[in-house]
């Protein structure tokens, strides 16, 4: 992971499309930059391994530096698709890393093993570490607390691991889907799962079967169907389910936003019409998210909030005068309503949601 070159502000204007000036704004927290702009900047700096200058300020050796590690194991959820989501958590920890006076530093890592990841934090320059936590396993997580920095992971949760974490509250946000569903009287829910294995994955699912029976709702085990969960492999995961004659629910929980953009092209292919015929709901409140066709009812949980808790925790590790226990926190989510989960939307009978085995027209 060593770098030949040292990047310098103008290489991230020049990735990014914009000036000098707009990168040091962004970098710095400072100016009126778009939501679009500052995150094409930071997704510069992550795909560049961008380390900036440590700032000049007040205190002996002005500010000090803390690592974001953007850690993509198999890139089935950490990839392009996912580049605004880790942007949020970075422009988050960003903002209160400068209020703290330290420099945030972000390294990525691409398909490289846990054990040369903690490798390169050995003897590294830096005060502490947030690590992107999406795709890691609880050995995952111990290797690189073992290295012995002050440590916070994201975007993931183990109750029974010792170490600091900083999540979505998965099984809230499940129970709003959910009553949302049940509000328009469906009968039959269904969730589309993932067998990519990730610990908000397996989250939500648990979720989703936990608030049925808190519901009163019955769960028909067809109705929980299992995709890849890339945009292209849910589309063509559905289309194969399709194919097969799939007796649809009413309406479907999709573990996240990508997954339910697959889904739904594959059942627009196939005559589905969303709502009129299947109600969908997504989470993670991507950009892209408002302009589908429907629009889609997603949760949205605040990154930027998870990134800004990430950097208080870890400061106060790097403060304390004695051993700290460890910190589990869950941010709570919202529904963002849009046209896709089908309120006032009259329904079809039910002899309709039944598609047959056939391909579509080409």
């Amino acid at each position: 992971m060593k770098t030949t070159k040292k990047l310098t502000i103008r290489d991230i204007a020049g990735a990014a499309g914009v000036s000098p000036a707009t990168v040091s704004l962004v970098l710095n927290g400072k100016g009126d930059i778009s939501g679009v702009t500052r995150t094409r900047v930071l997704e510069a700096v992550a795909r560049l391994n961008y380390v900036p200058r440590s700032a000049k300020g007040s205190g002996e050796g002005g500010s000090e530096t803390l690592r974001f590690l953007k850690i993509s194991k198999h890139g089935h959820t950490v990839n392009r698709d996912h580049s605004v989501f880790i942007s949020d958590y970075i422009d988050g920890m960003s903002a209160e890393a400068i209020r703290r006076n330290y420099t945030l530093e972000v390294v990525s890592f691409e398909g490289q093993s846990i054990s040369a990841i903690a490798e390169s934090l050995t003897g590294a320059p830096i005060r502490g570490v947030i690590a992107l936590g999406t795709e890691l396993t609880e050995d995952d997580i111990r290797l690189i607390q073992g290295v012995g920095f002050p440590t916070v992971f994201i975007d993931t949760f183990y109750d029974v691991v010792d170490a600091n974490f900083v999540d979505m509250n998965n099984e809230d946000a499940v129970y709003k889907v959910l009553s949302r569903f049940r509000a328009h009287g469906f009968e039959r829910i269904g969730f589309v799962a993932s067998h990519v294995d990730t610990t908000n994955f397996r989250l939500r699912q648990d979720a989703f079967f936990k608030n049925m029976a808190r519901l009163g709702l019955k769960v028909r085990e067809d109705d929980v169907l299992s995709i890849e969960s890339t945009h292209e492999g849910a589309y063509e995961d559905t289309r194969m389910l399709m194919e097969g004659g799939l007796d649809l629910a009413d309406c479907y929980f999709c573990t996240n936003d990508i997954i339910a953009y697959g889904f739904m092209k594959a059942l627009k292919e196939f005559g589905v019409q969303v709502p009129a015929d299947v109600s969908i709901i997504g989470f993670d409140n991507l950009p892209q998210s408002a302009t589908t066709e429907p629009p889609l009812t997603t949760i949205e949980v605040s990154k930027r909030k998870i990134g800004y808790l990430a950097v208080t925790i870890l400061d106060d590790l790097i403060n304390a005068s004695e051993n700290q226990p460890s910190v589990k926190m869950l941010v709570g989510a919202d529904l963002v309503l849009r046209a896709s989960d089908g309120r006032d939307v009259p329904r079809p009978a039910p002899t309709r949601l039944r598609v047959a085995k056939q391909l579509p027209a080409e």
